[in-house]
């Protein structure tokens, strides 16, 4: 398993949280239960107020594998998928 931040932004005008179908299917694949069945463990999530942006913080395969799990919020606005380490292992290596 390799650590990865995903990112969603999305724009205001079309917020999923707005639509309570859309809502309560993004809920689904940010639900640690659902993501453990696709090989994905999610360590957080948190959304900027007002600022219309996902942050998560994952273990996956692979970055393909992170980034077509998370796909559908792909749909919606942007989705990066970013490979990461731990501040612990950044400061052991000496490098970011």
């Amino acid at each position: 398993m390799a650590l990865f931040v995903a990112e969603h932004t999305h724009p205001a005008e079309s917020c999923p949280a707005r639509n309570p179908q859309m809502a309560s299917g993004l809920l689904q694949i940010v639900n640690p239960a659902n993501a453990a069945k696709a090989g994905i463990k999610i360590h957080g999530d948190a959304v900027a107020n007002g600022g219309h942006h996902l942050y998560l913080i994952v273990d996956g395969a692979n970055e393909g594998a992170v980034r077509q799990y998370f796909a559908p919020f792909g749909q919606l606005g942007t989705l990066q998928v970013t490979p990461a380490s731990h501040c612990e292992e950044v400061v052991q290596r000496g490098q970011c």
